[in-house]
């Protein structure tokens, strides 16, 4: 009898869930496709972070954290490779901005490559320190930059609140499973 090399090759389906007298399925060896699978299934707030160049920049993203209350910090990923990478790379300041659920699109444009984000119908005007910030949003904060940490393919923005507005109305936008979402109760 010779062993099986089945469980050396990843699944790629879900298994059933096992019974009372079965072993868990094996674990899936680190990859990208295995780090994006997982965080399909994590519900995360979605944001549009902006700063300040020739011409403003932004994106959207999944990735805003709290890091401190005192001082008030906050964290976000940025890929090296993005469209607003150059300019995040060298800004003092940058823009965070909740939204609601309302502002899917806002969100779809924020995040298309190659979009003219700042076009109509987005609406914004300058903000402290020169930021662009973005109407009509559930909350926005402005942050100096204190850090960009190397991370893979990406960079940690970790930035210092100086300013913000937390007084918009509604319920914020949800990304999952590949789609942005609203609550539900």
């Amino acid at each position: 009898m010779t062993a099986s090399t089945d469980l050396a090759v990843p699944r790629r389906t879900r298994p059933a869930a096992p019974g009372p007298h079965q072993a868990p399925p094996q674990p899936l060896e680190g990859s990208p496709e295995l780090l994006r699978a997982v965080f399909r299934q994590h519900a995360a707030g979605v944001a549009v972070i902006t700063a300040r160049g020739a011409r403003p920049v932004g994106f959207t993203a999944t990735s805003l954290n709290s890091v401190a209350a005192d001082p008030p910090m906050i964290s976000f990923g940025v890929g090296t490779g993005s469209s607003s990478w150059p300019v995040l790379a060298e800004a003092g300041h940058v823009g965070v901005h909740v939204l609601a659920e309302d502002q899917r699109d806002l969100a779809a444009t924020f995040a298309r490559s190659g979009a003219d984000r700042f076009a109509p119908p987005t609406r914004w005007r300058t903000g402290p320190e020169g930021v662009p910030l973005l109407d009509g949003v559930l909350a926005w904060l402005v942050c100096r930059v204190v850090a960009r940490v190397p991370a893979g393919d990406h960079r940690i923005v970790l930035g210092q609140v100086v300013a913000g507005d937390p007084s918009g109305a509604g319920r914020p936008l949800l990304y999952h499973q590949g789609r942005f979402n609203a609550l539900r109760d």
